[in-house]
């Protein structure tokens, strides 16, 4: 029997083991639970306690000895629905109060603002931050410069990018250095020249963040996210400035 689905609902190795034991055991004593485990005393009653806390195991007089028996296996998924409740209201209230307070207190730049990534799973995590980013914010839109050498690499690692940027409807005007580049909706293009021996590179701005890509050797993707709004608007003023003579 595979533990993974034990493991999700919070229980280990020994309590897995304790408790199977104890399955087939029916009500037992702690020696006895120990013995079947292979596990020691002290440590088979302190995980008879844990499991007794979740819920999948109980105990009861027997004389003047207490034994303990498993509860059914079917109480593992209400162990795992409490389990699951209990990371919903986490969830929520890391994302109203907890992590607000974390970033209220953050610094206003830090290595933390600054992130490196490598290889396809880098452009991929690019372009999905991107659409997560630009959906929830009221513009819904992103500017980008990206040269002809680039942009046959970086549609890669998600080549329904564009289907799903137009599905959400989110805005992007782009520069393309060099020619080509496909036309799509929601989106704007403006061209400049360019020799065919341009480096490969892609610079998206989505305040408050700026991403850069390039090709290291044999076009091995390397990525930058740089979380800071200061960055991010200047970027934002030069892209404008020159979108404009354009």
């Amino acid at each position: 029997m595979k533990n993974d689905s034990l493991y999700q609902i919070g229980l280990d190795d020994r309590e897995i083991n304790i408790y199977k034991a104890l399955l087939r055991l029916g009500p037992a004593s702690i020696r006895d639970v120990a013995a079947e485990a292979g596990v020691n005393r002290g440590t088979t009653y302190e995980t008879l306690k844990q499991l007794a806390t979740k819920g999948v195991v109980n105990y009861l007089p027997r004389g003047k000895r207490r034994v303990f028996q498993a509860e059914e296996p079917e109480q593992l998924l209400q162990l795992a629905e409490r389990r699951q409740q209990a990371l919903t209201v986490a969830m929520e209230q890391l994302r109203a109060e907890v992590i607000p307070e974390l970033k209220q207190s953050q610094g206003q730049f830090s290595p933390g603002n600054v992130r490196f990534y490598e290889g396809d799973d880098g452009v991929e995590l690019v372009l999905r931050d991107i659409l997560d980013s630009t959906a929830s914010d009221p513009e819904r839109g992103y500017s980008v410069i990206s040269t002809k050498t680039l942009r046959e690499h970086l549609y890669r690692p998600f080549p329904n990018f564009t289907r799903q940027r137009e599905a959400r409807g989110i805005r992007v005007r782009a520069l393309a250095v060099g020619e080509g580049g496909d036309e799509a909706e929601y989106a704007e293009r403006k061209w400049l020249p360019a020799s065919q021996t341009t480096d490969a590179s892609y610079i998206a701005i989505y305040p408050p963040k700026v991403a850069m890509i390039t090709l290291a050797d044999k076009n091995y993707p390397v990525v930058v996210i740089i979380d800071s709004a200061a960055i991010a608007s200047t970027q934002q003023i030069l892209f404008n400035t020159l979108w404009d003579l354009l």
